[in-house]
């Protein structure tokens, strides 16, 4: 399967598929289930047009079928979970920007790109997208994993971090690294991205060498962090992260 994003159906599809995003979770039906939703074209999945159902809060046509999109992963392709994370997210960001943020009056959609603007004072609301970055930081053949405060359990993980404002992505690297392990790397590599609807994030995934420094967790960020051989990896994310595809890529190498 493969999924394209899109703003408007070019028309001439033979299927309809409706993701309703129910709070943050979704299901899938052939036909728009809500009646008061607002609708949202979001591209196409193998030839079939896909449309986003904001459901109406207190509404659930799903009678309680939903799931959240960390559930949906185990039941559907990826394209489909790429497919239902983008669903969220512009529901999101369309139940958030209904009023300018400058002045409170009511936004419009716009017919000819995916944002909301303010008849009275002209300000553009776009889907927010908040960039992270996650590296995997390797010594030899050793990788750092680290398991964060809001971890769901006792897993280890890359090193990640939102990007600051006038920061470059490999500056954020080196920065989130220093801060959360007190280990100082040289260049950052870029590996590759994925978008993490969890709820608006875009992660770019980064290889870096330790140079230098011994791990200090920063208490607030970490609860333990050292370094693992291939052999011996602790329980580590699910295949449906960038940090399990970045650990994956680096224990092939060896």
């Amino acid at each position: 399967m493969s999924f394209t994003p899109g703003f408007r159906p070019h028309g001439g599809a033979a299927e309809r598929r409706y993701i309703h995003v129910v709070g943050a979770k979704v299901f899938v039906a052939a036909r728009n289930e809500s009646a008061e939703g607002s609708t949202h074209f979001i591209g196409n999945l193998d030839g079939a047009e896909l449309w986003c159902v904001d459901v109406p809060a207190g509404d659930d046509p799903s009678d309680g079928a939903a799931v959240d999109l960390y559930s949906y992963f185990g039941r559907a392709s990826e394209a489909e979970w790429i497919a239902a994370g983008r669903a969220v997210q512009i529901a999101e960001w369309s139940r958030t920007h209904r009023f300018c943020g400058r002045c409170g009056t009511a936004n419009e959609a716009q017919p000819h790109e995916r944002a909301m603007r303010c008849p009275a004072c002209g300000l553009l609301a776009y889907p927010r997208l908040a960039p992270a970055v996650i590296t995997l930081v390797t010594r030899g053949d050793e990788a750092l994993l680290a398991q964060g405060v809001q971890f769901r359990g006792p897993m280890y993980s890359c090193l990640a971090g939102f990007v600051e404002p006038g920061e470059s992505l490999e500056d954020a690297v080196r920065r989130e690294v220093a801060e959360e392990v007190g280990v100082t790397v040289g260049a950052a590599r870029y590996w590759g991205s994925q978008p993490w609807p969890f709820p608006h994030s875009l992660m770019v995934g980064f290889r870096a060498v330790w140079e230098s420094g011994e791990i200090v967790c920063d208490p607030d960020e970490i609860v333990d962090a050292h370094w693992f051989r291939r052999a011996a990896l602790p329980t580590v994310p699910p295949r449906i992260s960038i940090a399990r595809k970045l650990i994956d890529s680096w224990v092939t190498e060896g």
